[in-house]
Order: C-alpha cells, then sequence, then structure tokens
C-alpha cells in the first residue's frame, strides 16, 4: 500500500462515521483487513474510534435486551452477550489509548514549572495565596481567578482576545437558550438531523455539559419501550420491540454524540491552554504568579518564613535542582506536614473519619414519640432509565415500587417520595422521617422542603416522574423530614429497604418471574422481622 492510499484510508475512515465502525469492528473480531489496521493505528483516529465504539456499545447491548425479551435459542443470546462483551471491553482500550496519546502530546507543551518556593506556599495556604492572587489581579484590571487554562477566568479572559468575529445566528440561539430548550435541541441533533453549530467554540462546553440529560431523555426512552413491551405477551410483542429498537438507536446516536462533545471540549481546553501560554498571555500569567508570591509574602510574613526555609533547605541536596525540582513540592509539603495530602492548589481536605463509638444509625433523640420513621433506598440498571425503590418503617409496614430516574440520586428521590407519602397517608397527625443513604437525595429533598420550591431539586430531578412527586410532597412539607443514615452497615431498615428495591427493578425490567417475586418478598419480610428490633431512637 503506497503512502498515498495509506493516507486517503485515514482520510476516509475520519470523514466516514460508518467506514470506519465497520473497521474497528472488524478489528475487534480479528478480520480486519491490513491496510485498515494500520490506518485505525494513526494518532487522528483515536478520538473518533472512542465515539464509534460509544455507539456500537449501545447497540450491541440493545441486542441483548432485544433478544432476552423475545423469544430467541439460547445459542443467540449467547453470541449476543459474548459481542456485547468484546464491544464494552474495546470501547474501554480505546478510551485508555486516547488519554495515552493525549498524555504524550501534551508533555512538555504547556507553561514553564513554577518557582519551588510558589508551588510549596500554594499548597501551604491555598486561600492566602489565592487572596494574594485575586489582589494582583484586580490591581491590573484583569479577571479574577487562579491563572491557569483552562479553568479560571484569566485564561477564559485571554482566549477571548484572540477570538473575536461576530457568531452566526443558530450559534447565539444556542448560547442564549434555557437548559431545557438546549437538551431539546441535542435530542433533535440526535434523532433528526445533526446541528453542525454544536461544535463552534461559543457553545461546545455548554453541549459537553448538558449531554449526559439529553443522554438520560434516551434512556427514558428505552425504559417505556421495555415497560410497553414487558405488558405484552411474547406473542404480540413484536411491534413494542420495534420501539424498544428505536429507542436504542437514538441512544445510540446520542451516547456516541456525548463522546464527541467531551473529545471537542477537551481540544477546546487544550487549545485555551496553549493560548495561556504562549505570548503574550504567558508573560502576564507569569508576573501575576510572581507578584502574588509576593503579596503572599508580605501579608504571611512568619509563613513565607517557614516556605523559604524548606525550599532552601531540600534545594541544597536534590538532584533535580536544575530543572525547578518540578515533581518535588508533594513529597516535601507531605514530609513538612504528614496530615495534608491534597493535591497542589484545590483547597480539598481529606474525608472525615467517624469515630468508632459513634453510634452507627442517624440521631433521633430530637423527634417526638409519635414520630414515624422509615428508611428509603433505591436502585437503578444500566441499560435504561427504569429504576426500582423500597422502604421499610419502624412500625412494620413497607412498601416498593417502580418508576424512571435518570440518576441513582433521582431514583433515591423517588424513594423517598413515594414512602413519605404512603405513611402520610395512613398517619394523619404525625411527624414522618425518611432517612436515606444518598447525601445527594437527602440534600435535594431538604432544599426543596425548606424552600417550599420543588424547582430547588431540579438539579437532580430530571423526569416527570420524580418532579410530580416532589410537587405532592411539598403540600405536607411541614410534616415531613428527611435525614442522612449512613448506608450498607447492617442497619436493618436499610438492608430491607434495599433488598426491595433490587426486587422491585428485577420486577420492572422482568428479570424475575411474579411467583418468585412474591417468594423473594415474602423472604425479605421475614428476614426483617427475625431482626434485632425498630430502630433505636436513643441518642
Amino acid at each position: 500500500m503506497t503512502i498515498t492510499e495509506h493516507t486517503e484510508l485515514i482520510r476516509r475512515f475520519a470523514d466516514d462515521f460508518t467506514a470506519l465502525q465497520e473497521a474497528v469492528l472488524a478489528r475487534m473480531n480479528g478480520i480486519c483487513a491490513p491496510e485498515s489496521a494500520a490506518a485505525l493505528e494513526h494518532a487522528s483516529l483515536a478520538g473518533p474510534i472512542t465515539v464509534v465504539l460509544a455507539h456500537a456499545d449501545v447497540l450491541a447491548r440493545g441486542a441483548v435486551r432485544r433478544a432476552e425479551l423475545s423469544v430467541q435459542p439460547p445459542e443467540r443470546l449467547r453470541r449476543l452477550r459474548a459481542h456485547a462483551r468484546r464491544v464494552r471491553r474495546a470501547r474501554s482500550q480505546a478510551e485508555a489509548v486516547y488519554k495515552e496519546q493525549r498524555a504524550r502530546r501534551l508533555t512538555g507543551r504547556f507553561r514553564p514549572v513554577d518557582t519551588l518556593e510558589l508551588r510549596v506556599a500554594r499548597r501551604v495556604s491555598p486561600a492566602a495565596f489565592a487572596e494574594a492572587l485575586r489582589q494582583e489581579l484586580r490591581d491590573r484590571g484583569l479577571p479574577d481567578g487562579t491563572p491557569q487554562a483552562p479553568e479560571s477566568g484569566l485564561a477564559r479572559w485571554a482566549w477571548d482576545r484572540t477570538a473575536g468575529g461576530e457568531l452566526p445566528a443558530p450559534v447565539r440561539e444556542l448560547r442564549d437558550c434555557d437548559d431545557d430548550a438546549f437538551v431539546q435541541a441535542l435530542l433533535r441533533d440526535a434523532r433528526e438531523e445533526e446541528n453542525p453549530y454544536l461544535p463552534h467554540d461559543a457553545v461546545v462546553e455548554r453541549w459537553s455539559r448538558h449531554a449526559r440529560a439529553a443522554l438520560a431523555w434516551g434512556r427514558y426512552a428505552i425504559g417505556q419501550a421495555e415497560r410497553g413491551a414487558l405488558a405484552r405477551s411474547l406473542s404480540v410483542r413484536r411491534t413494542r420491540l420495534d420501539a424498544l429498537d428505536d429507542a436504542y438507536q437514538d441512544t445510540a446516536v446520542l451516547a456516541a454524540r456525548a463522546r464527541e462533545a467531551l473529545l471537542r471540549v477537551t481540544e477546546l481546553h487544550d487549545r485555551m491552554r496553549a493560548c495561556a501560554t504562549t505570548e503574550p498571555f504567558a508573560g502576564l500569567m507569569a508576573q501575576c504568579r510572581v507578584a502574588a508570591l509576593a503579596r503572599f509574602a508580605d501579608a504571611e510574613p512568619e509563613l513565607w518564613h517557614s516556605v523559604r526555609e524548606l525550599t532552601v533547605r531540600h534545594q541544597a541536596h536534590c538532584s533535580e535542582q536544575a530543572d525547578g525540582c518540578p515533581r518535588c513540592h508533594g513529597a516535601l509539603l507531605a514530609a513538612a506536614h504528614p496530615a495534608d495530602t491534597g493535591e497542589d492548589g484545590d483547597g480539598e481536605h481529606p474525608a472525615a473519619t467517624v469515630p468508632a463509638d459513634v453510634d452507627r444509625y442517624a440521631l433521633l433523640a430530637d423527634l417526638p414519640d409519635t414520630a414515624v420513621v422509615a428508611v428509603a433506598d433505591a436502585a437503578v440498571g444500566d441499560e435504561s432509565a427504569l429504576c426500582g425503590y423500597g422502604w421499610a418503617a419502624e412500625d412494620g409496614t413497607t412498601g416498593y415500587g417502580d418508576s424512571l430516574a435518570s440518576s441513582s440520586g433521582e431514583a433515591e428521590v423517588i424513594g423517598i417520595c413515594a414512602a413519605a407519602l404512603s405513611l402520610l397517608e395512613h398517619h394523619e397527625e404525625a411527624l414522618v422521617v425518611l432517612l436515606c443513604d444518598s447525601t445527594e437525595a437527602v440534600d435535594a429533598v431538604d432544599t426543596a422542603l425548606c424552600s417550599a420550591d420543588p424547582t430547588a431539586a431540579h438539579r437532580t430531578l430530571l423526569f416527570p416522574e420524580s418532579r410530580q412527586l416532589m410537587d405532592h410532597l411539598l403540600r405536607h412539607r411541614h410534616r415531613v423530614q428527611v435525614r442522612w443514615l449512613k448506608g450498607h452497615i447492617g442497619h436493618d431498615l436499610n438492608e430491607t429497604a434495599d433488598a426491595f428495591a433490587r426486587l422491585a427493578l428485577r420486577r420492572a425490567n422482568g428479570r424475575i418471574p411474579s411467583s418468585a417475586a412474591r417468594k423473594e418478598e415474602g423472604r425479605i419480610l421475614r428476614s426483617l422481622g427475625s431482626g434485632a428490633g425498630p430502630l433505636s431512637v436513643a441518642a
């Protein structure tokens, strides 16, 4: 094969999604032509290969699901599952190759390493250094933000200085519309016609942020189609299975476009970094950091003295001193402050550990004796938005059901709301307290209850099912509390709620017959009845 033919084949794969996908799957199955296999090794195709495999992964799982819901010979189902596993493995490998190639491409490309004193000062007192930097930026009339691309306002400012030009009207429309309208644009992009303006620099970051929500709506359609298929007998299920196929096709496109959005925003950030690390912006940012270090030294003289003493002593014998000790600051700080395990200047702290003598149950001593306490839990699947939820109360009542959720957090909120509404109906005057092991769900419900505003939880609640439940719960907000409970530590009610949630999910996706589900329900109830007793309300 000539160099020209090789180049043309690479260009064809880059421009033709179907041709690239066929070649990648052929390579995965060991039947790829040598010239195609050689072309697929080109660095420019590392990203596109992850896109076509994201698409193929969803389609392969869809084929398995259709076979499970229809009358298929066991051997065919085994082959489909084996193919789906190979695609998933190939996808993971391709994403690892892309990350490795990008890391090699970026090595040594961006700004020089800051001085050791600056890196240590930034880590010794992130807040003090950040304030010194903010003051320096303000005095220079520059945007606030740490000068590290692409996260900071300063990097964005530098990038905008090189952009310019009037934005096309469709780009402005995508930039200025509300979030719901933007997600609808992403769904039309996948289901109707590809939108050529989504990759524009002005909206690509928004595309990447909202691609997950659009993909969730694809999984919602799969969940609805699954429900429709399972509601029909095998003999009349074909039409519903065709709808399931359509949902998987749309979701495969959404998955591919979500991956493409990630690649494009990564490429944008790389260009932003390159802009921020070349003149004149690189010199300006370096000046800001050096001046901020001087401000830090004036504001924190004792800290600065410690930093200087530490770095001078280290550099006296460091073999990498000539290169500026590029990797020494972490070990240097760890040796000086063993408790400091955070990363450079991110201000994060290690997670606190719970003392062994602290009661493993939630503290409920402040509740009245008449309060009704229950634990809610949820389970989500990998394929669709179908979810299961379950709950168990101190008084022995339990419940479970299924719904549709975009995330585990949304599923947990559904479980909390469903449990609370059921208990409120049966305990007309009592305070109802729900415990849940999801901090996201607890925060979402608590915020909505305290503000009396269901939209306060909409960051977590995407689908109409959960939003409707939250609307209903807020009518009783003065009689409901929600608290966090550490999960999977042997708590009887938590374990029961978890078991019911998993049972509900298996029933919803048809993976357990009704007779077996009834037996499992009885087993869970017997297990709860043989427990050590109700949840303690002692402090």
